[in-house]
């Protein structure tokens, strides 16, 4: 007969279930059966989850966009010309696929009803044409940079 520990499950079960943990790289296993239970642990213990970041940091990190908005405004106003400006709040596309070239450039001519960027809104893409007719002087944004209501986004003169 085999020897039992603690009266309750034998040493070749408790060897086995060694074996298991240590072969699959666990961190333990627990086995139950009936009013009996064991736990055998292995020498590597999964690490802890990550810790979820403080409720506190989304505001910090909102407080530090408000800054560089405000310095979009002021290169927008530094060059003359006319504001574009985005109709709807969204996610900013310069040409119509990642593949293609952009719509416009800087130092290109543009007329009136021309598209010069998409604003993707709710996986619906928006086609923005120009109200102006002139050169684009200067892109305020970056393919792909979150649009809020009524940013410049480019100045056409």
């Amino acid at each position: 007969m085999s020897e039992k520990i603690y009266g309750q499950f034998d040493l070749d079960t408790v060897e086995k279930l060694a074996d298991i943990v240590n072969s699959r790289n666990l961190g333990e296993i627990t086995i139950i059966d009936g009013d009996r239970e064991i736990t055998v642990k292995g020498k590597k213990c999964p690490p802890p989850p990550p810790a979820m970041p403080p409720m506190a940091a989304a505001p910090a990190a909102v407080q530090q966009q408000e800054p560089a908005a405000q310095v979009l405004e002021k290169s927008a106003s530094a060059v003359s010309g006319n504001q574009v400006k985005a109709p709807i709040v969204g996610t900013f596309y310069a040409a119509p696929s990642p593949n293609d070239k952009p719509f416009v450039t800087v130092g290109q001519q543009v007329k009136k009803g021309d598209t010069i960027f998409i604003i993707e809104s709710m996986k619906v893409m928006s086609e923005v044409q120009s109200e102006f007719d002139g050169v684009v002087k200067e892109i305020l944004v970056n393919d792909g940079d979150s649009l809020e209501f009524d940013q410049t986004v480019m100045i056409i003169g």
